[in-house]
């Protein structure tokens, strides 16, 4: 899969012997943040609001990640249906998968480590199971770290988009930022998260399947496995990396060629 999508091997760090890398830590340590740009103060978690928003120039509203093939096929009819849909996108797909990405992110972030965020972005890159997926991630990711060196920036935030390749993963760039401005791991992962399930019911309620007032009972829903879900993976390594999710993979692939499509993915 890495082959195939292009993630070449790292280069040797100095001091391991060629073809190998740095072992990664058993688990992520929350250390002070990194120093913030000379004559700035970290920034407030309250950038979050602005970072995760809707209106943030990401174009997440393109993507439904497979929700759109869902509603068409029938796997999606109603309220129950999505949020067992998308409970399990969260807890056994992309969502956990994407928290562990972006913890290691924040730590290389909080370290200034290039080498160990390239690492981390070359393995969500290559784990990307479909086209369309990558897809999803990279264009917002790319876009996100192009935004927010923009309006908040940071001199360690224009070297990491010298030195990532076009493919920027989107958790891998939230956590990278995240922690150069300071903002704290816990509130940065449990916001990313639940902005997850707002984004996928947000494509939900453009398919039809459910209401207004069904769309927000799915997301009050959904606070409790994403609390859930914020406290334990913070304990994760990379090899705890994986999905469960076959359904929704294969329905990315199947999207692909769907006849009448809204959405990117």
């Amino acid at each position: 899969m890495a082959d195939e999508d292009g993630a070449g091997t790292p280069a040797p760090q100095r001091g391991y012997p060629a073809g190998t890398t740095a072992p990664m830590p058993a688990s992520i340590p929350e250390t002070a943040p990194a120093p913030a740009p000379t004559g700035a103060s970290p920034t407030s978690a309250l950038a979050l609001f602005a970072w995760l928003s809707p209106g943030f120039p990401v174009g997440a509203y393109a993507y439904s990640h497979a929700l759109e093939w869902a509603a068409e096929t029938g796997d999606i009819i109603d309220e129950a249906s999505l949020q067992s849909w998308l409970a399990d996108l969260l807890v056994l797909g992309f969502g956990r998968a994407d928290g562990i990405l972006l913890c290691h992110a924040h730590a290389a972030g909080l370290a200034g480590d290039l080498q160990a965020l390239a690492e981390v972005n070359t393995r969500a890159v290559a784990l990307a199971p479909t086209a369309e997926l990558r897809l999803e991630s990279c264009q917002q990711g790319r876009s996100f770290l192009d935004a927010v060196r923009a309006a908040w920036p940071h001199p360690t935030l224009d070297d990491a988009s010298r030195a990532l390749p076009p493919d920027v993963a989107y958790p891998v760039a939230i956590g990278f930022a995240a922690a150069l401005h300071g903002i704290k791991r816990e509130d940065v992962l449990e916001a990313f998260l639940f902005c997850v399930a707002q984004t996928l019911v947000s494509a939900a309620l453009r398919l039809a399947p459910i209401g207004q007032t069904a769309g927000t009972r799915v997301v009050a829903a959904l606070l409790a496995p994403v609390k859930a879900l914020a406290l334990d993976i913070p304990s994760l390594t990379l090899d705890d990396l994986g999905t469960a999710t076959f359904r929704a993979d294969l329905g990315s692939m199947r999207h692909e060629t769907q006849y009448t499509r809204l959405f990117r993915s």
